[in-house]
């Protein structure tokens, strides 16, 4: 059988490449004579395969050296709680951006740990189904905040910011999950940046943390251990068993970024990938797309027809097809369609070949 179009918000599609060097090295590893699932993360071998790691991602994201590199588990919903652990010590107030499920519970996280007075919702478009990025106006913004909390691209509402907010002296925190490593971004103008990996860096059970120094060892007392970003950032993410293929397969990914042309090459291709299917979605008579203008996001497409039955005929159609996925999140419906790094462009083009047979044959 043939690979199938993966349009799955995560776990995501991976590229090709990088599954078959994995395949073909999954028995051993160079010349370690074992696989590098069976390898013990105190090894030699290992430690060069991690080093290798950090060293890429600072290279293909141009993380400046005042920032430590943490290769965590517990997905981005861990840092719900280490965020406001860690870094919610110093006025005790932190400032929110509600735009979708996840901004939402990192809000209720840290209001439950923290206290929800200490918890300022800045704005939110959940009056409108965070169907688009709200306004900010800077005279809201906590003075005094230990940090201000986006989620960068909303994986299931399909919007993102295209501009940051400007927090001053207040550290910006930013979980990328859904975004990371599709655009170059200034890793300086954000306190921290977290993503869970298996959207557009590997397989799920790794999570990266990149924070800057002066923000590590500030754990409110009682934070437990594993909880504290400075017990990570001084045993070099090896305070406990890393998620060790996560990380190898993350080295192999970033390889492949490199060898595509680094970020710059990545975002001129996702925003092709995107026109291509906003273009159709605009003008089609059947599907329409529910975000609108700049805040569309280039990696997560949300699409509806307007009827429940069609939406669920087309999901079924589209995987007998060969494209898989498809199926909207359970909160809102209709269809998604992810279009991470991994995802071809003849993968896109491909599903608005068909989507216009299915409207051709629905009208």
């Amino acid at each position: 059988m043939s690979r199938v179009y993966n349009f799955s918000a995560g776990p995501a599609v991976l590229p090709e490449d990088v599954l078959k060097k994995a395949a073909a090295e999954l028995l051993e590893y160079g010349d370690s004579g074992q696989s590098v699932m069976e390898m013990s993360h105190r090894s030699k071998e290992y430690q060069a395969i991690i080093d290798e790691c950090e060293a890429l991602l600072r290279s293909v994201m141009n993380i400046p050296e005042n920032y430590k590199v943490l290769f965590l588990q517990g997905g981005a919903s861990s840092q719900f709680a280490m965020i406001p652990l860690n870094l919610m010590t110093g006025s005790g107030k932190a400032d929110f951006v509600l735009t979708g499920q996840w901004a939402s519970k990192a809000y209720q996280e840290a209001s439950k740990l923290m206290g929800a007075e200490n918890c300022k919702v800045i704005a939110s478009s959940k009056d409108k189904t965070f169907s688009y990025i709200p306004a900010l106006d800077s005279a809201d913004f906590t003075k005094d905040a230990d940090y201000f909390h986006i989620c960068m691209n909303n994986t299931i509402y399909g919007t993102r910011f295209a501009e940051l907010p400007d927090t001053g002296n207040v550290p910006l925190v930013a979980d990328m999950s859904s975004c990371i490593l599709s655009e170059p971004v200034d890793v300086s103008k954000f306190g921290m940046i977290y993503a869970g990996a298996q959207k557009n860096m590997g397989p799920a059970g790794l999570t990266v943390v990149i924070i800057r120094e002066d923000l590590i060892g500030k754990a409110k007392e009682g934070t437990p251990t594993m909880f504290d970003y400075k017990i990570h950032a001084d045993n070099g993410s090896m305070y406990n068993t890393p998620p060790t293929y996560g990380i190898y397969i993350l080295k192999l990914v970033l390889e492949w970024v490199k060898e595509q042309g680094g970020l710059t090459a990545m975002k001129a291709r996702n925003e092709k990938k995107a026109a291509i299917l906003y273009d159709f979605l605009d003008q089609s008579k059947l599907f329409k797309a529910t975000v609108e203008g700049k805040d569309r996001s280039l990696m997560n497409v949300p699409f509806v027809t307007g009827d429940e039955e069609k939406d669920a005929a087309f999901v079924a159609a589209a995987k007998k097809a060969g494209f898989i996925n498809l199926k909207g999140h359970r909160s809102v419906g209709g269809m998604r369609a992810s279009i991470y790094n991994a995802m071809p462009c003849e993968g896109v083009e491909a599903l608005v070949a068909f989507m216009k047979q299915f409207e051709a044959e629905n009208a």
